[in-house]
Protein backbone atom coordinates (compact mmCIF):
# COMPACT_ATOMS: atom_id res chain seq x y z
CA UNK A 1 0.00 0.00 0.00
CA UNK A 2 1.44 3.10 -0.77
CA UNK A 3 2.30 6.10 2.07
CA UNK A 4 -0.75 8.67 0.83
CA UNK A 5 -2.81 5.62 1.28
CA UNK A 6 -1.89 4.63 4.77
CA UNK A 7 -1.82 8.31 6.08
CA UNK A 8 -5.18 9.01 4.45
CA UNK A 9 -6.77 5.86 6.41
CA UNK A 10 -4.61 6.23 9.56
CA UNK A 11 -5.20 10.32 9.81
CA UNK A 12 -9.24 9.99 8.87
CA UNK A 13 -9.45 7.02 11.98
CA UNK A 14 -6.75 8.81 14.45
CA UNK A 15 -9.11 11.72 13.90
CA UNK A 16 -13.03 10.23 14.63
CA UNK A 17 -11.64 8.52 17.35
CA UNK A 18 -10.65 12.02 18.72
CA UNK A 19 -14.20 12.68 18.51
CA UNK A 20 -12.95 15.52 15.45
CA UNK A 21 -16.36 16.61 13.30
CA UNK A 22 -16.31 14.45 10.63
CA UNK A 23 -16.15 17.66 7.61
CA UNK A 24 -12.84 18.86 9.28
CA UNK A 25 -11.47 14.55 9.72
CA UNK A 26 -12.09 14.70 6.22
CA UNK A 27 -10.18 17.77 5.49
CA UNK A 28 -7.45 17.25 7.29
CA UNK A 29 -6.65 13.60 6.71
CA UNK A 30 -6.81 15.44 2.60
CA UNK A 31 -4.57 17.65 3.41
CA UNK A 32 -2.00 15.05 5.18
CA UNK A 33 -2.43 12.75 2.34
CA UNK A 34 -1.53 15.54 -0.49
CA UNK A 35 1.54 16.49 1.64
CA UNK A 36 2.33 12.58 1.53
CA UNK A 37 1.81 12.63 -2.49
CA UNK A 38 4.68 15.64 -2.34
CA UNK A 39 5.40 17.77 -5.21
CA UNK A 40 1.56 19.50 -5.01
CA UNK A 41 0.57 22.70 -2.74
CA UNK A 42 -1.77 20.54 0.04
CA UNK A 43 -3.62 23.81 0.87
CA UNK A 44 -3.88 25.77 -2.16
CA UNK A 45 -5.62 22.34 -3.70
CA UNK A 46 -8.04 21.23 -0.93
CA UNK A 47 -8.73 24.76 -0.85
CA UNK A 48 -9.46 24.92 -4.65
CA UNK A 49 -11.03 21.57 -4.84
CA UNK A 50 -13.33 22.57 -1.76
CA UNK A 51 -14.59 25.75 -3.49
CA UNK A 52 -15.39 23.99 -7.43
CA UNK A 53 -16.77 21.48 -5.59
CA UNK A 54 -19.62 23.23 -3.97
CA UNK A 55 -19.71 25.79 -7.15
CA UNK A 56 -22.76 23.79 -8.68
CA UNK A 57 -25.92 24.92 -9.86
CA UNK A 58 -28.00 21.54 -8.98
CA UNK A 59 -26.49 22.15 -5.06
CA UNK A 60 -28.22 24.72 -4.88
CA UNK A 61 -31.82 22.67 -4.30
CA UNK A 62 -30.17 21.80 -0.76
CA UNK A 63 -30.53 24.48 1.20
CA UNK A 64 -33.72 25.39 -0.66
CA UNK A 65 -35.35 22.02 0.49
CA UNK A 66 -33.65 22.01 3.97
CA UNK A 67 -35.64 25.97 4.53
CA UNK A 68 -38.81 23.98 2.98
CA UNK A 69 -37.86 21.29 5.78
CA UNK A 70 -37.74 23.68 8.48
CA UNK A 71 -40.82 25.59 7.42
CA UNK A 72 -42.88 22.65 7.91
CA UNK A 73 -41.45 21.81 10.95
CA UNK A 74 -42.40 24.79 12.34
CA UNK A 75 -45.75 25.28 10.46
CA UNK A 76 -47.60 22.38 12.56
CA UNK A 77 -47.44 20.21 9.12
CA UNK A 78 -46.59 16.75 11.49
CA UNK A 79 -49.50 16.96 13.38
CA UNK A 80 -52.04 17.38 10.69
CA UNK A 81 -50.20 14.40 9.19
CA UNK A 82 -50.27 12.35 12.53
CA UNK A 83 -53.91 12.84 12.20
CA UNK A 84 -54.49 11.69 8.68
CA UNK A 85 -51.86 8.58 9.19
CA UNK A 86 -54.37 7.85 12.42
CA UNK A 87 -57.72 7.84 10.08
CA UNK A 88 -56.01 4.95 7.67
CA UNK A 89 -53.94 2.90 9.98
CA UNK A 90 -55.25 3.94 13.76
CA UNK A 91 -58.07 1.49 14.20
CA UNK A 92 -55.43 -1.71 14.12
CA UNK A 93 -53.92 -3.25 16.56
CA UNK A 94 -50.77 -1.41 17.93
CA UNK A 95 -52.27 1.51 15.55
CA UNK A 96 -49.93 4.07 16.67
CA UNK A 97 -46.98 2.63 15.94
CA UNK A 98 -48.45 2.29 12.18
CA UNK A 99 -49.47 5.75 12.72
CA UNK A 100 -45.44 6.91 13.32
CA UNK A 101 -43.85 5.06 10.51
CA UNK A 102 -46.23 6.61 8.01
CA UNK A 103 -46.32 9.54 9.68
CA UNK A 104 -42.27 9.52 9.21
CA UNK A 105 -43.10 8.71 5.93
CA UNK A 106 -44.88 11.26 4.44
CA UNK A 107 -43.21 14.09 6.44
CA UNK A 108 -40.09 13.08 5.69
CA UNK A 109 -41.12 12.71 2.26
CA UNK A 110 -42.16 16.38 2.37
CA UNK A 111 -39.27 18.23 3.95
CA UNK A 112 -36.15 15.59 2.89
CA UNK A 113 -35.11 15.46 6.01
CA UNK A 114 -34.69 12.41 8.37
CA UNK A 115 -33.92 14.19 11.30
CA UNK A 116 -36.44 16.75 10.65
CA UNK A 117 -39.12 14.17 10.71
CA UNK A 118 -36.89 12.37 13.76
CA UNK A 119 -37.51 15.51 16.06
CA UNK A 120 -41.29 17.00 14.58
CA UNK A 121 -42.99 13.52 14.34
CA UNK A 122 -41.30 11.58 17.16
CA UNK A 123 -41.97 14.80 19.47
CA UNK A 124 -45.78 14.62 19.03
CA UNK A 125 -45.90 10.81 18.73
CA UNK A 126 -43.24 9.27 20.95
CA UNK A 127 -45.04 11.20 24.00
CA UNK A 128 -49.02 10.12 22.56
CA UNK A 129 -47.46 6.65 22.22
CA UNK A 130 -46.35 6.49 25.79
CA UNK A 131 -49.44 7.24 27.37
CA UNK A 132 -51.47 4.63 25.59
CA UNK A 133 -49.32 2.36 27.57
CA UNK A 134 -46.33 1.73 24.18
CA UNK A 135 -42.91 0.91 25.56
CA UNK A 136 -40.63 4.54 25.30
CA UNK A 137 -37.81 2.64 24.08
CA UNK A 138 -39.99 0.84 21.18
CA UNK A 139 -41.86 3.92 20.47
CA UNK A 140 -38.03 5.63 19.79
CA UNK A 141 -36.67 3.10 17.57
CA UNK A 142 -40.12 2.97 15.32
CA UNK A 143 -39.61 6.96 15.01
CA UNK A 144 -35.43 6.79 14.32
CA UNK A 145 -35.97 3.64 11.80
CA UNK A 146 -39.06 5.37 9.60
CA UNK A 147 -37.38 8.69 9.51
CA UNK A 148 -34.75 6.99 7.28
CA UNK A 149 -37.53 6.28 4.75
CA UNK A 150 -38.09 10.36 3.69
CA UNK A 151 -34.51 9.76 2.03
CA UNK A 152 -35.89 7.35 -0.44
CA UNK A 153 -39.49 9.07 -1.34
CA UNK A 154 -38.59 11.76 -2.85
CA UNK A 155 -37.64 14.90 -2.80
CA UNK A 156 -34.42 14.29 -0.70
CA UNK A 157 -31.18 16.14 -0.62
CA UNK A 158 -28.62 12.92 -0.49
CA UNK A 159 -30.29 11.87 -3.92
CA UNK A 160 -29.21 15.18 -4.78
CA UNK A 161 -25.61 14.66 -3.88
CA UNK A 162 -25.97 11.38 -5.27
CA UNK A 163 -26.71 13.12 -8.95
CA UNK A 164 -24.29 15.25 -8.65
CA UNK A 165 -21.12 12.09 -7.30
CA UNK A 166 -22.47 10.54 -10.91
CA UNK A 167 -20.99 13.31 -12.86
CA UNK A 168 -24.32 13.39 -14.36
CA UNK A 169 -25.11 10.15 -15.45
CA UNK A 170 -27.81 9.43 -13.26
CA UNK A 171 -30.59 12.82 -13.23
CA UNK A 172 -31.74 13.97 -10.21
CA UNK A 173 -35.66 13.29 -11.70
CA UNK A 174 -34.74 9.93 -12.20
CA UNK A 175 -33.26 9.12 -9.23
CA UNK A 176 -36.49 10.33 -7.07
CA UNK A 177 -38.57 8.21 -9.21
CA UNK A 178 -36.14 5.58 -7.99
CA UNK A 179 -36.92 5.94 -4.49
CA UNK A 180 -40.63 5.82 -4.23
CA UNK A 181 -40.77 1.71 -4.13
CA UNK A 182 -38.40 1.03 -1.93
CA UNK A 183 -39.14 3.59 0.46
CA UNK A 184 -42.44 2.60 0.46
CA UNK A 185 -41.52 -1.00 1.22
CA UNK A 186 -38.85 -0.03 4.19
CA UNK A 187 -42.28 1.68 5.50
CA UNK A 188 -44.30 -1.40 5.08
CA UNK A 189 -41.18 -4.19 6.65
CA UNK A 190 -41.15 -1.84 9.61
CA UNK A 191 -44.56 -1.84 9.84
CA UNK A 192 -44.81 -5.57 9.82
CA UNK A 193 -41.93 -5.54 12.78
CA UNK A 194 -44.05 -3.12 14.63
CA UNK A 195 -47.39 -4.91 14.00
CA UNK A 196 -45.78 -8.12 15.30
CA UNK A 197 -44.20 -6.30 18.50
CA UNK A 198 -47.51 -5.11 19.05
CA UNK A 199 -49.78 -8.20 19.28
CA UNK A 200 -47.11 -9.93 21.26
CA UNK A 201 -47.11 -7.42 23.70
CA UNK A 202 -50.51 -6.49 23.22
CA UNK A 203 -50.14 -2.40 22.54
CA UNK A 204 -53.13 -0.43 21.20
CA UNK A 205 -56.60 -1.39 20.83
CA UNK A 206 -56.68 1.02 17.70
CA UNK A 207 -59.06 3.73 17.17
CA UNK A 208 -62.38 4.53 14.98
CA UNK A 209 -63.31 7.79 13.83
CA UNK A 210 -66.31 8.74 11.54
CA UNK A 211 -66.53 8.94 7.96
CA UNK A 212 -66.91 13.49 8.69
CA UNK A 213 -63.65 13.16 10.87
CA UNK A 214 -62.08 11.17 8.33
CA UNK A 215 -62.72 13.45 5.55
CA UNK A 216 -61.92 16.85 7.38
CA UNK A 217 -58.32 15.75 8.41
CA UNK A 218 -58.12 14.45 4.96
CA UNK A 219 -59.10 17.49 3.72
CA UNK A 220 -56.75 19.28 6.56
CA UNK A 221 -53.75 17.41 5.27
CA UNK A 222 -54.34 17.01 1.59
CA UNK A 223 -52.24 21.31 1.18
CA UNK A 224 -48.89 19.72 2.55
CA UNK A 225 -48.85 16.17 0.60
CA UNK A 226 -49.90 18.33 -2.78
CA UNK A 227 -46.28 19.71 -2.61
CA UNK A 228 -44.59 16.23 -3.65
CA UNK A 229 -47.12 16.08 -6.53
CA UNK A 230 -45.99 19.98 -7.32
CA UNK A 231 -42.39 19.29 -6.91
CA UNK A 232 -42.35 15.75 -8.86
CA UNK A 233 -45.06 16.76 -11.26
CA UNK A 234 -43.02 19.82 -12.17
CA UNK A 235 -39.68 18.27 -12.92
CA UNK A 236 -41.37 15.74 -14.93
CA UNK A 237 -43.76 17.52 -16.85
CA UNK A 238 -40.47 20.00 -17.61
CA UNK A 239 -41.81 23.06 -16.10
CA UNK A 240 -38.97 23.10 -13.97
CA UNK A 241 -35.34 21.82 -13.20
CA UNK A 242 -35.02 20.08 -9.44
CA UNK A 243 -33.54 23.31 -8.41
CA UNK A 244 -36.08 25.34 -9.37
CA UNK A 245 -38.39 23.14 -7.92
CA UNK A 246 -37.02 23.23 -4.64
CA UNK A 247 -37.11 27.31 -4.52
CA UNK A 248 -41.00 26.41 -5.08
CA UNK A 249 -41.26 24.31 -2.46
CA UNK A 250 -40.19 26.96 -0.15
CA UNK A 251 -42.71 29.52 -1.66
CA UNK A 252 -45.20 26.73 -1.00
CA UNK A 253 -44.21 25.39 2.61
CA UNK A 254 -44.09 29.60 3.75
CA UNK A 255 -47.72 30.20 2.15
CA UNK A 256 -48.97 26.97 4.01
CA UNK A 257 -47.17 27.78 7.15
CA UNK A 258 -47.32 31.48 7.49
CA UNK A 259 -50.96 32.11 6.11
CA UNK A 260 -53.10 29.08 6.20
CA UNK A 261 -52.01 26.86 9.24
CA UNK A 262 -50.63 30.47 10.68
CA UNK A 263 -47.98 28.65 13.01
CA UNK A 264 -45.31 30.45 11.90
CA UNK A 265 -44.98 33.74 12.88
CA UNK A 266 -43.11 36.48 10.53
CA UNK A 267 -41.01 37.24 13.77
CA UNK A 268 -39.98 33.51 13.47
CA UNK A 269 -38.39 33.94 9.74
CA UNK A 270 -35.25 35.25 10.58
CA UNK A 271 -34.35 32.33 13.62
CA UNK A 272 -35.16 29.98 10.63
CA UNK A 273 -33.15 31.39 8.08
CA UNK A 274 -30.24 31.56 10.73
CA UNK A 275 -31.17 27.71 11.33
CA UNK A 276 -31.31 27.12 7.61
CA UNK A 277 -28.02 28.98 7.17
CA UNK A 278 -26.14 26.61 10.00
CA UNK A 279 -27.60 23.61 8.14
CA UNK A 280 -26.47 24.76 4.86
CA UNK A 281 -22.66 25.28 6.23
CA UNK A 282 -22.67 22.07 7.39
CA UNK A 283 -23.74 20.41 4.62
CA UNK A 284 -22.10 22.25 2.48
CA UNK A 285 -18.86 21.60 4.10
CA UNK A 286 -18.93 18.05 3.98
CA UNK A 287 -19.91 18.52 0.41
CA UNK A 288 -16.19 20.56 -0.14
CA UNK A 289 -14.00 18.51 1.60
CA UNK A 290 -15.79 15.68 0.43
CA UNK A 291 -15.13 16.23 -3.19
CA UNK A 292 -11.37 17.20 -1.67
CA UNK A 293 -11.01 13.60 -0.05
CA UNK A 294 -12.25 12.08 -3.84
CA UNK A 295 -9.79 14.14 -5.70
CA UNK A 296 -6.94 12.67 -3.57
CA UNK A 297 -8.23 9.30 -4.01
CA UNK A 298 -8.41 9.52 -7.79
CA UNK A 299 -5.17 10.89 -7.95
CA UNK A 300 -3.57 7.86 -6.45
CA UNK A 301 -5.81 5.43 -8.58
CA UNK A 302 -7.80 4.75 -5.58
CA UNK A 303 -11.16 3.83 -7.63
CA UNK A 304 -9.01 1.99 -9.94
CA UNK A 305 -7.49 -0.44 -7.70
CA UNK A 306 -11.03 -1.37 -5.46
CA UNK A 307 -12.09 -2.12 -9.48
CA UNK A 308 -9.87 -4.24 -10.05
CA UNK A 309 -9.85 -6.17 -6.54
CA UNK A 310 -13.47 -6.45 -6.40
CA UNK A 311 -13.67 -7.81 -10.13
CA UNK A 312 -10.79 -10.01 -9.27
CA UNK A 313 -12.57 -11.46 -6.19
CA UNK A 314 -15.76 -12.30 -8.45
CA UNK A 315 -17.18 -11.53 -11.79
CA UNK A 316 -20.85 -12.25 -10.36
CA UNK A 317 -23.18 -9.05 -9.76
CA UNK A 318 -24.97 -11.02 -6.70
CA UNK A 319 -21.86 -11.56 -5.25
CA UNK A 320 -20.30 -7.98 -5.78
CA UNK A 321 -23.72 -6.58 -5.05
CA UNK A 322 -23.44 -8.27 -1.50
CA UNK A 323 -19.70 -7.55 -0.88
CA UNK A 324 -20.55 -3.71 -1.33
CA UNK A 325 -23.30 -3.98 0.73
CA UNK A 326 -21.63 -5.15 3.55
CA UNK A 327 -18.63 -2.82 2.82
CA UNK A 328 -21.32 0.17 2.83
CA UNK A 329 -23.19 -1.10 5.50
CA UNK A 330 -19.40 -0.81 7.78
CA UNK A 331 -19.11 2.80 6.10
CA UNK A 332 -22.36 4.20 7.73
CA UNK A 333 -21.81 3.02 10.62
CA UNK A 334 -18.98 5.87 11.15
CA UNK A 335 -19.46 8.55 8.48
CA UNK A 336 -22.41 10.73 7.50
CA UNK A 337 -24.79 10.03 4.31
CA UNK A 338 -23.21 13.20 2.36
CA UNK A 339 -19.10 12.45 2.59
CA UNK A 340 -19.75 8.45 1.88
CA UNK A 341 -21.96 9.48 -1.09
CA UNK A 342 -19.29 11.93 -3.02
CA UNK A 343 -16.03 9.51 -1.80
CA UNK A 344 -17.36 5.79 -2.28
CA UNK A 345 -19.63 6.61 -5.65
CA UNK A 346 -16.72 7.38 -7.67
CA UNK A 347 -14.97 4.12 -6.40
CA UNK A 348 -18.13 1.69 -6.61
CA UNK A 349 -19.74 2.33 -9.41
CA UNK A 350 -17.27 1.94 -12.35
CA UNK A 351 -17.35 -1.74 -10.96
CA UNK A 352 -20.94 -1.76 -11.20
CA UNK A 353 -21.24 -0.67 -14.03
CA UNK A 354 -18.72 -2.85 -15.76
CA UNK A 355 -21.13 -5.81 -14.06
CA UNK A 356 -24.08 -4.18 -16.24
CA UNK A 357 -26.22 -2.77 -13.25
CA UNK A 358 -27.33 -0.01 -13.85
CA UNK A 359 -26.67 3.17 -11.97
CA UNK A 360 -30.20 4.43 -11.21
CA UNK A 361 -30.65 0.72 -9.02
CA UNK A 362 -26.96 1.22 -7.51
CA UNK A 363 -27.61 4.63 -6.15
CA UNK A 364 -30.90 3.43 -4.34
CA UNK A 365 -28.79 0.31 -3.07
CA UNK A 366 -26.18 2.57 -1.88
CA UNK A 367 -28.70 5.75 0.10
CA UNK A 368 -30.69 2.46 1.92
CA UNK A 369 -26.90 0.99 3.16
CA UNK A 370 -26.50 4.50 4.63
CA UNK A 371 -30.03 5.32 5.63
CA UNK A 372 -29.38 2.03 8.33
CA UNK A 373 -25.92 3.47 9.21
CA UNK A 374 -27.54 6.65 10.10
CA UNK A 375 -29.36 4.82 12.98
CA UNK A 376 -26.06 3.04 14.19
CA UNK A 377 -23.61 3.96 16.52
CA UNK A 378 -21.16 5.70 16.87
CA UNK A 379 -22.55 8.08 14.39
CA UNK A 380 -26.05 7.60 13.71
CA UNK A 381 -27.65 11.23 13.64
CA UNK A 382 -30.95 9.75 13.79
CA UNK A 383 -29.75 7.48 16.76
CA UNK A 384 -28.66 10.25 19.03
CA UNK A 385 -31.76 12.38 17.82
CA UNK A 386 -33.90 10.12 18.60
CA UNK A 387 -32.41 9.28 22.11
CA UNK A 388 -32.55 13.18 22.42
CA UNK A 389 -36.37 13.10 21.64
CA UNK A 390 -37.27 10.57 23.97
CA UNK A 391 -35.00 10.94 26.57
CA UNK A 392 -33.37 7.69 26.72
CA UNK A 393 -29.94 6.14 26.16
CA UNK A 394 -28.54 3.96 22.97
CA UNK A 395 -28.06 1.15 25.52
CA UNK A 396 -31.67 0.84 26.16
CA UNK A 397 -33.05 1.70 22.74
CA UNK A 398 -30.88 -1.48 20.89
CA UNK A 399 -32.92 -4.51 22.11
CA UNK A 400 -35.63 -2.71 20.77
CA UNK A 401 -34.37 -1.69 17.51
CA UNK A 402 -32.75 -4.26 16.11
CA UNK A 403 -35.24 -6.03 14.96
CA UNK A 404 -36.47 -2.52 12.75
CA UNK A 405 -32.74 -3.13 11.57
CA UNK A 406 -33.27 -6.77 10.42
CA UNK A 407 -36.71 -5.59 8.46
CA UNK A 408 -34.69 -2.97 7.10
CA UNK A 409 -31.48 -5.22 5.96
CA UNK A 410 -34.19 -7.40 3.82
CA UNK A 411 -36.10 -4.89 2.34
CA UNK A 412 -32.22 -3.83 1.41
CA UNK A 413 -31.19 -7.81 0.08
CA UNK A 414 -35.00 -7.50 -2.20
CA UNK A 415 -33.93 -4.35 -3.63
CA UNK A 416 -30.99 -5.24 -4.49
CA UNK A 417 -31.44 -8.58 -6.40
CA UNK A 418 -34.77 -7.11 -7.69
CA UNK A 419 -33.39 -4.16 -9.83
CA UNK A 420 -36.98 -3.85 -11.21
CA UNK A 421 -38.33 -2.45 -7.93
CA UNK A 422 -36.14 0.41 -8.54
CA UNK A 423 -36.14 1.09 -12.44
CA UNK A 424 -39.45 0.50 -12.86
CA UNK A 425 -40.95 3.88 -12.26
CA UNK A 426 -37.91 5.19 -14.32
CA UNK A 427 -38.30 3.41 -16.88
CA UNK A 428 -42.15 4.32 -17.28
CA UNK A 429 -41.44 7.91 -17.33
CA UNK A 430 -38.18 7.84 -20.19
CA UNK A 431 -35.36 7.80 -17.84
Amino acid sequence: MDLPIIVLVASFVVLLMMNVPIAFSIGISTVLTIFAIGDIPAFKTVAHTIATGIDSFALLAIPFFILAGQLMGRGGIARRLIDFANVLVGRFRGGLSYVNILTCMLFGALSGSSVAAVSSVGGFMIPIMNKEGYDNDFNASITITAATTGLLIPPSNVMIVYSLATGGIVSVAAIFLAGFIPGILVGLGLMVVSGFTSIRRNYGKGVKFTAKESSVKFLVALPPMFLVVLVLGGILGGFFTATEASAIAVLYAFILSVFVYREVKIKDIPQILLECGITTAVVMLLIGTSMAMSWALAFENIPQDISAGLLGISSNPIVILLIINVLLLIVGTFMDMTPAILIFTPIFLPVVQQLGIDPIHFGIIMIMNLCIGICTPPVGTCLFVGCGVANTTITRILPHILLFFLAMVVVLLVVTYLPVLSLILPEFFGF
